[in-house]
């Protein structure tokens, strides 16, 4: 399968209006923050980096444009496509504007601030995050507003999170409540640590019997609403949950979990719930992974109207880097392909070491450096070690992890030596990201361009 580097120039992009429901600067990260990543040194921690660009500053080494294949980097190497990066950026940009949908896309995919700034300039109203960790790094490179889908009770994090409320007036944040038990931890916190702001939060409703976090039934919603409304260290702005984990999803099914939010956001609106919010500020109404985005653009479509506007924030992540597995099958554009495809990004090359029969090979990458947890490696291109040039991987499979090893099996008749170069495609973003911290964003004839630092 041909599956080009890129086409495109580095992650560099003019600024554009920060998106559905987003005021002035909303999501924006701060640009020294992200900037001074370029003057981190290069050494021993970043994997597959050239050796002899030891003490180089990451933006030295960026600044030379080297060959992945011949510029001195070792095998395996992650390389992130510039061009389908790009696209995909742009694709959901312009399906959120399409379907009138903010975008907070979860950062926990990339840990990249770099990729941050990008998903802000294409119209992101925020980022998401699942922990406070993740907060935490959002916060060091600017980001001004985040949602976390999750609830948080662990006092440490409530006390730095009051702070950093406390200390920036255009710092805006909300996350998941589903307990009263959580409320009631979370304003024990809240109140040690003096906090002057209060914590907007937004109650989950579960998916279903067996699925995941979320309150289970409306009523179990408005009992933790009611918690809520009890405690001044908290205020209630609106309702989310996570359709991915609706219990033998099926497009029907999801949406009769999405009407059910849809209708306890009503719910709680006609009851008052809400009365909390002021001036232009909205109800916040969020659901959306990357599997059925679809869904939620259609059924958010039909919000009725309430007492004040609604921002419906969609939260997909995976969809910066898609994949060559997982999300390639998942993916919502597969049932609406005119409106776009999103594109795979990311290629591992790893080299032959081995080849002891004609139907085994083995390569120098395995589970320290691939996503394993839902598929394995598929094996895309050969680059001959004899004269660089490069092609289908016709024949050739991969079996199996190691921990440094790829268990590659040939057909008897496959072109393939010791020395060659086998690029990989990936499944599960998530999984692939978190295993690199300096990742080579390279154009199609192999230049490297920029370097996305990762932070997991």
């Amino acid at each position: 399968m041909q599956h080009p580097i890129s086409e495109e120039a580095p992650l560099a992009a003019e600024q554009q209006p920060a998106g559905p429901s987003a005021g002035p600067s909303a999501g924006r990260t701060t640009d020294g923050a992200v900037a001074a990543l370029a003057d981190e040194r290069v050494d021993h921690r970043f994997k597959a980096l050239p050796p002899d660009a030891e003490g180089l500053t990451v933006g030295a080494l960026a600044a030379e444009r080297r060959n992945l294949f011949t510029g001195g980097f070792t095998t395996p190497v992650l390389a992130l496509s510039a061009e389908s990066v790009e696209a995909n950026l742009a694709l959901l940009e312009t399906y959120a504007e399409r379907h009138g949908l903010a975008f907070a896309p979860h950062g926990k995919t990339s840990m990249s601030p770099q990729l941050f700034a990008r998903q802000l300039e294409h119209g992101a109203w925020g980022i998401t995050a699942a922990v406070p960790h993740q907060a935490r790094v959002y916060r060091a490179h600017g980001i001004r507003r985040i949602f976390l889908a999750n609830e948080v009770v662990d006092p440490v994090a409530l006390r730095w999170l009051a702070g950093e409320l406390d200390a920036d007036a255009d710092f805006t944040f909300a996350c998941y409540v589903d307990s009263v038990r959580g409320v009631e931890l979370m304003d024990e916190a809240l109140r040690a640590a003096g906090a002057s702001r209060p914590v907007d939060v937004v109650v989950e409703l579960g998916a279903g019997q067996g699925a995941r976090t979320g309150a289970r039934t409306e009523e179990d919603c408005a009992a933790v609403a009611d918690a809520v409304a009890a405690v001044s260290t908290l205020r209630l702005v609106g309702v989310a949950g996570y359709e991915g984990e609706v219990p033998d999803a099926s497009p029907g099914r999801v949406r009769d979990w999405l009407r059910r939010l849809v209708a306890l956001a009503a719910s709680f609106d006609a009851a008052g719930r809400f009365d909390a919010l002021t001036g232009g500020e909205e109800i916040l109404l969020s659901a959306g992974g990357s599997a059925w985005f679809d869904a939620v653009a259609e059924v958010f479509a039909d919000v009725p109207a309430l007492s004040r506007p609604v921002c419906k924030l969609l939260r997909s992540g995976a969809y910066v880097s898609h994949d060559d597995g997982h999300y390639r099958h998942l993916t919502p554009f597969n049932r609406v392909p005119e409106e776009g495809a999103l594109r795979p990004a990311f290629r591992l090359w790893a080299q032959v070491v081995s080849r002891p029969t004609p139907e085994q090979a083995f390569v120098n990458a395995g589970k320290r450096d691939a996503a394993y947890d839902l598929d394995l490696p598929e094996a895309q291109a050969v680059r001959s070690a004899r004269d660089g040039s490069v092609r289908p991987a016709t024949g050739i499979t991969v079996t199996g992890l190691s921990d440094q090893h790829g268990w590659v099996r040939t057909d008897a008749d496959a072109e393939l030596e010791v020395g060659d170069w086998i690029g990989m495609g990936l499944s599960h973003p998530c999984t692939s990201f978190d295993k690199w911290q300096l990742i080579p964003l390279v154009e199609a004839d192999g230049t490297v361009t920029d370097y996305l630092r990762t932070f997991f």
